[in-house]
């Protein structure tokens, strides 16, 4: 009996219909391609220093231009997810958002230890990411009805971000900082789950959902690290 219900769990793919062996080709792949996003966003963010391209995009001209780049890449990559294209359209993606992230990486280099800030940020970033792939491969719960309030929190995270470029909070910035590192690592958990159960089958949408979380983590890591930094004199 329990031999046949570990053949049924392997076909069935925790009742997403999906297969073991289809589950870990999408996760293998989404590692790969995950590890390579990585690639355009370092040299993004290069560019964008040594150029200052991205210095003068400050305030709402800086949120247009974001939110505008990020959800016309995003259409794109969801319209071309299931062709080579799609990889490629991603790899253009992740480009944009390290030329985005170049601003706030300079400002950070600015401090006498800005460089130890960045790398500090990395390594809690991948802390973060082993802790929540390693809970996926033993959390037996389903974990799918975490989505929705992940994204309402997601949400208002945006909108609180928002007001607070107008106030320019340190305390808000901190709270806003500590909530999305919450917020983002748990969204890597829920995306893990996910390609662990079957639930996300297309390796190209998955190492989206990943990237996204990664560098909300990384720049809200970065954010909290900074408010403490000290400038050079």
């Amino acid at each position: 009996m329990n031999e046949q219900m570990r053949t049924f769990e392997e076909i069935s793919g925790y009742g997403y219909g999906v297969s073991a062996q289809q589950r870990n080709t999408v996760m293998r792949n989404t590692y790969w391609l995950l590890a390579l996003s990585l690639l355009p966003t370092v040299l993004g963010a290069w560019v964008g220093i040594e150029t200052g391209i991205t210095a003068s995009l400050g305030g709402g001209l800086g949120l247009v231009v974001f939110l505008g780049g990020a959800f016309g890449f995003m259409y794109a990559i969801e319209k071309t997810k299931e062709s080579a294209v799609g990889v490629a359209v991603l790899l253009a993606f992740t480009f944009f958002m390290g030329l985005m992230l170049s601003r706030m990486i300079a400002m950070v280099l600015g401090f006498k230890n800005g460089s130890e800030l960045i790398m500090t940020a990395f390594g809690g970033t991948a802390g973060i990411f082993f802790v929540m792939a390693s809970l996926s491969t033993v959390i037996k719960r389903d974990l799918s009805g975490m989505g929705k309030w992940l994204t309402v929190g997601a949400l208002v995270l945006m909108v609180g971000s928002i007001i607070n470029m107008f106030f320019a909070s340190s305390a808000g910035m901190m709270v806003i900082s500590v909530l999305g590192i919450g917020i983002f690592s748990a969204f890597m958990l829920y995306d893990l789950k996910r390609i662990v159960d079957g639930g996300e089958t297309n390796y190209i949408s998955a190492t989206l959902a990943l990237y996204l979380s990664l560098y909300n983590v990384f720049q809200m890591l970065l954010m909290l690290l900074g408010i403490g930094g000290s400038r050079d004199d």
